[in-house]
């Protein structure tokens, strides 16, 4: 064969080098003509893939296409090797051949993952990659049996070879067989996949794409609507399609329309993504600093509804990073964006410089300048396009039928010119009206209401502002037609800031300030009648046009001096905070100066309603960076002055005060307090106040305060707050009943044992506290018992006397899984003295781990296992951390081939008892051999025993002693996200089990880990699974249990947090049959009383004869699955 060089193409015309394949099978062909020719053909083979591998831009398609060309020559040597397998002499060295062709293809496959690192998030090139190193990983072991087998016939000659191949069934050719054959089964997988994923693409292309927009109601279809749809679809036209007009004259509505029903070619649906005002730079007085904050906010919220964006803070985010991370979350994806309302060019310009995707932007603007960008077609929707559908959109909002329709309409429309915003406002406030008197006093006041309308603010078109003076006027109109209060409290609405939906408990405070009568729903539906304000479907949120929202503009002081500044300033006190948290900007400095007003003059009424409003307006933060930026600016006005509140002020105000404090304060914010304390001499007054006081509330308020500040003073005052605190009382609000209590009342009791130690622990024996929480693991619901059950663990850590209450009978009663989670620290007797140091048996075991022997190595595991008992024994410790074990388990880990499944599974069993007992050593130690994403990796097999294996080792070492230290990892390494990324697989055992593991993750998590869970879109894939049924039911109510165990997040994050989960669940799953039952049991989860009424009932309902009943092993956030290998839990 000459010497000649496989061709190459061009792939796509991208300039990326991609080898013939046909070219690299047919120089296969002429190498086989004989056996010395494909023995010199190898090498030459083995140098062009090589050479090819190098100089391919190597994306997923070339990575697999470099590394099927490796694997098409090794065929060609396995041929080779199998023409020599009768020849011993020849057969070392063409082995050696075969064994560089797996050495080169290793080498391939780490160069990719190297040049790849950085989208290793993606699902497809994560599974390529597996599957590519269980090849080599069989080809290794194949032809290291096939180096036995040589060596074992080396010294036969002649007949003894003959009859040793006749016993021994030519071992050497059924080696070659088997390498053979997993390089063919590769093969044909890497064709199938591309087959596969051609029939899907096309079936894709054809299925109706996710719809993600929602169209406007009475807005008709128009021929526009047909008009850009055929520019999206046609080839040649450009990315970008402006719709331009008027404001309110249905650029949005026109651009939903199409948005909600997408072309088919769009294969990934439609999103919205809305800018306004807010985010432009004159809305940010010029600043440029600001406008790219305000920018970063709006695409990171855009990279969350599509699940690509990695955290869900924006906080400190670069405008060019954030830019990256939308050029990644859009490669090869084909979608159609709607950019609502853009006021800048810039962000048309950001978008459309993204490439490699098929995605198109359909863009709305009121701006002429964005108008003129070349490279987009352009739309204009005139005053003529909107006639032809004026009169349907009065018919809808006037619920009257075309006979019912005065003549005199036709006028009333001329007047509103079309316009579709007037024409709905004019239309609500002449429902079901026929008087032709009525329709003509509408024109004339309309008329009136423009003449005399407040100018628009500078930012209006000055083309838009004699319909602009129309659409306020229709608004006059229909604010005319409306009650005095309506009227009143909608201009008050003007100190709100709309870019975002506002709560229902924000504008319902505002209404209670302004001192009216009625109630308030009948206030709000009348300007959600009349297009004023806009109600969320299935949320008690609103939000506001935008033109209602700049007739509103010139209104903001007139409404901040009504709500601040009227003859009432308990209301003033009452609102404050509210317009802290969602006021407009330029509101907010006034704000604060009147909150301070109330310090500075110590009025203490007002005092207390101000610290009940503000606790109540941070628990309805729509986000949690809301939620911590708001609690952020109240802890920076409050904090100074809480001292002097509880010195000078009345116990009412000093209850107010301490309640405050348990949601604005966090772990902190304590010191400062205990020192302003200390200094003011205010810590008695607490301890007066706790000692006279009668109700719970004050009861659990005040001690979580001292409990928290006794941490950060000297000793002698913690020692006397130890001693003030009634245990007794504290103990009663531990009974069942009590379960709004049990949250805060743990916390306090975990800040009084971080202080008082094993004297703390005596205390709490004393009174009781211990048998309560015997009672909640019996009766009590899921959160308690995971309470009760950390804080006996932490009373047997510190050593206290336990054995006269919790005695093994007593243990009996209780439910399986509190039995085996208490037993082994119960059980446990700290006064055996350890056991000898095994060093030799130690060293024999460690030996046999390094054989390939599968029972050499289960042997040695079991062997091991006692030492892991023992784990936390210093000595033990010393042995086993100062030696090589954790490497050689991650090896055994890291076997791909089916026969080492068993010791695969041995092997974690080993690493979850390690964890479980030696605890953050061995956690930090597994975490530097990468035992823990080895685990993870495992969890995706095919093999249900080892999959339970690898997640039953996972939940024990992050719920072990250093877990956090695993949760750390796992959001450096992006390991959230691709957790949450398993939830698409379609192996059902991985989703089953990642969904367990998530929802232990939840349950001993941080706020950044639950954060970065929720912005992956783990509740909306949560209730995708939902929606199919099965075992997946119930999994959105297990995850909020498992937030509402996690110790880990304060009560008012956590409150917030379930509120986003809430928000999420009713956009997913709304349209669905399971909607209503789905809303239901997460409402009923976030109440925290679901879980333990109906195990209450049960108990009532079997009453004494429960104990003969048979309990299932559970574990909180499995579904009752039975887990293997129980004796891990016993002493």
């Amino acid at each position: 064969m000459d010497d000649r060089c496989v061709d190459v193409e061009v792939d796509g015309g991208r300039g990326n080098l991609v080898p013939d394949l046909a070219s690299i099978r047919s120089t296969h062909a002429m190498c086989s003509s004989d056996c010395g020719t494909r023995e010199r053909s190898a090498p030459l083979l083995l140098h062009q893939c090589l050479i090819l591998g190098r100089a391919a831009a190597m994306d997923v398609v070339n990575v697999l296409a470099s590394a099927t060309q490796l694997v098409s020559a090794m065929l060609t040597a396995v041929g080779a090797l199998e023409q020599a397998a009768s020849n011993f002499a020849e057969a070392p060295r063409r082995l050696q051949v075969l064994e560089d062709f797996v050495s080169d293809l290793e080498v391939l496959m780490q160069q990719s993952k190297q040049k790849h690192a950085h989208k290793m998030h993606s699902p497809q090139l994560e599974r390529q990659f597996q599957s590519l190193g269980r090849l080599i990983d069989q080809l290794h072991g194949n032809i290291t049996k096939a180096r036995r087998v040589l060596k074992k016939g080396k010294g036969k000659k002649g007949l003894a070879r003959v009859v040793w191949s006749s016993v021994s069934g030519d071992p050497l050719m059924r080696y070659v067989q088997l390498i053979r054959d997993d390089l063919n089964w590769w093969l044909e997988l890497q064709r199938l996949t591309q087959s596969v994923g051609s029939v899907i693409a096309s079936t894709a292309k054809s299925t109706s794409s996710l719809v993600r927009v929602k169209s406007e109601h009475g807005y008709p279809v128009s021929k526009k609507c047909s008009y850009v749809r055929e520019l999206l679809i046609k080839d040649g036209s450009h990315r970008v399609v402006l719709i331009v007009g008027l404001s309110g004259i249905g650029k949005s509505c026109l651009a939903r329309q199409i948005a909600s029903d997408p072309p088919g070619n769009f294969v990934d649906g439609a999103i919205e993504l809305s800018f306004g005002r807010w985010c432009s730079r004159a809305a940010c007085n010029g600043s440029r600093d600001e406008y790219h904050k305000r920018l970063v906010r709006k695409i990171c919220k855009f990279l969350v509804q599509i699940g690509s964006m990695s955290v869900n803070e924006d906080v400190g985010k670069d405008l060019e990073d954030v830019c990256c991370l939308l050029q990644t979350a859009l490669v090869g994806r084909s979608m159609l964006i709607l950019l609502d309302d853009v006021w800048e060019q810039d962000i048309v310009d950001r978008f459309t410089k993204l490439y490699d995707n098929d995605c198109r932007y359909l863009v709305t603007t009121r701006d002429e300048a964005i108008y003129e960008i070349a490279e987009a077609e352009k739309v204009e929707i005139s005053k003529d396009d909107i006639k032809e559908i004026g009169k349907d959109i009065l018919l809808y909002h006037s619920l009257l039928t075309v006979e019912e329709l005065p003549p005199v309409a036709y006028e009333l429309l001329d007047r509103c010119g079309h316009h579709p915003l007037t024409v709905a406002v004019m239309g609500k406030a002449l429902r079901k009206e026929t008087r032709v008197e009525k329709w003509e006093r509408a024109i004339s006041n309309l008329s009136t209401y423009a003449t005399c309308a407040p100018g628009p603010v500078s930012y209006v078109n000055e083309k838009e502002v004699e319909t602009t003076l129309t659409i306020f006027g229709s608004f006059e109109f229909s604010l005319e037609a409306m009650p005095e209060n309506s009227r009143r409290f909608f201009m008050v609405l003007a100190a709100i800031s709309w870019d975002e939906p506002v709560p229902e408990a924000c504008l319902e405070s505002m209404w209670s300030a302004l001192v009216q009568d009625t109630l308030f729903s009948l206030v709000i539906s009348k300007l959600v009648e009349g297009s004023l304000i806009i109600k969320l479907e299935d949320q008690s949120m609103y939000h506001m046009h935008d033109m209602v929202s700049l007739y509103l503009e010139n209104k903001t002081d007139e409404a901040v001096h009504t709500l601040l500044f009227n003859p009432f300033p308990e209301c003033a006190a009452l609102v404050a905070p509210w317009l802290f948290i969602f006021g407009k900007e330029n509101t907010k400095e006034r704000v604060e100066q009147k909150i301070r007003s109330f310090f500075s003059f110590l009025e203490f009424t007002e005092i207390e309603y101000l610290l009940g409003s503000t606790t109540q307006a941070l628990m309805t933060c729509r986000s949690i960076s809301e939620f911590e930026a708001s609690r952020l600016g109240f802890s920076k006005i409050l904090g100074p002055r809480m001292a002097e509140l509880i010195s000078v002020g009345s116990p009412s105000l000093i209850v107010a005060v301490t309640k405050s404090i348990t949601v604005i304060f966090f772990q902190g914010d304590y010191k400062n307090l205990a020192q302003s304390l200390e200094t003011a001499g205010s810590v008695d007054k607490l301890i007066h106040v706790l000692c006279s006081c009668e109700d719970s509330s004050t009861l659990v308020n005040v001690s979580t305060v001292l409990a928290k500040i006794s941490e950060h003073v000297d000793a002698a005052i913690a020692d006397e707050i130890l001693a003030t605190i009634p245990m007794d009382r504290i103990a009663i609000l531990l009974s069942p009943e009590n379960e709004e209590w049990h949250e805060i009342v743990f916390a306090t009791l975990a800040a009084l044992i971080k202080v008082g130690k094993l004297r703390a622990v005596e205390t709490m024996i004393e009174s009781g506290i211990v048998k309560k929480f015997l009672v909640l693991l019996g009766s009590g619901s899921e959160i308690s018992q995971h309470h009760a059950i950390i804080m006996l663990k932490t009373f047997c850590e510190l050593g206290a006397p336990l054995q006269g209450c919790m005695e093994p009978g007593v243990l009996t009663h209780l439910p399986w899984h509190a039995r085996l989670s208490l037993e082994r620290f119960v059980l446990f007797e700290p006064n055996v003295s350890p056991s000898p140091k095994p060093q030799q048996s130690f060293e024999v075991f460690l030996h046999k781990l390094l054989q390939t022997d599968s029972k050499d190595n289960i042997e040695a595991i079991q062997g091991l296992l006692p030492l892991a008992e023992r784990a936390n024994d210093l000595r033990v410790q010393d042995l086993l951390l100062g030696s090589n074990l954790s490497d050689r388990l991650a090896s055994l880990l890291q076997r791909r081939d089916i026969e080492s499944s068993q010791v695969r599974s041995h092997t974690a069993f080993l690493v979850m008892k390690l964890a479980c007992t030696g605890g953050e050593p061995y956690v930090h130690r597994f975490l530097d051999v990468n035992i823990v994403h080895e685990l993870i990796d495992i969890m995706q097999c095919n093999i249900n025993d080892l999959q339970d294996s690898a997640y039953d080792a996972l939940q024990q070492i992050i719920i072990a002693k250093g877990g956090s230290l695993v949760l750390q990892k796992f959001l450096q390494s992006g390991t959230v996200e691709k957790l949450v990324n398993f939830l698409d697989r379609k192996c059902l055992k991985t989703k089953e089990l990642t969904v367990q593991f998530l929802i232990d993750i939840a349950l001993v998590g941080n706020k950044p880990c639950i954060e970065r869970m929720l912005s992956s879109q783990i509740i909306e894939k949560f209730v995708a699974l939902e929606k199919a049924g099965g075992s997946f039911s119930g999994a959105v109510s297990r995850y909020v249990q498992g937030l509402n165990m996690c110790k880990n997040i304060q009560s008012a994050e956590r409150a917030v947090m379930k509120q986003q989960i809430l928000r999420k669940v009713r956009s997913a799953v709304r349209g669905h049959n399971l909607e209503a039952s789905l809303v239901a049991s997460v409402v009923a989860c976030i109440s925290e009383k679901g879980s333990s009424s109906s195990r209450r009932k049960k108990r009532k309902q079997f009453g004494e004869e429960e104990d003969d009943l048979v309990i299932q092993p559970r574990f909180i956030g499995q579904s009752g699955r039975q887990t293997v290998n129980v004796n891990i839990f016993l002493g």
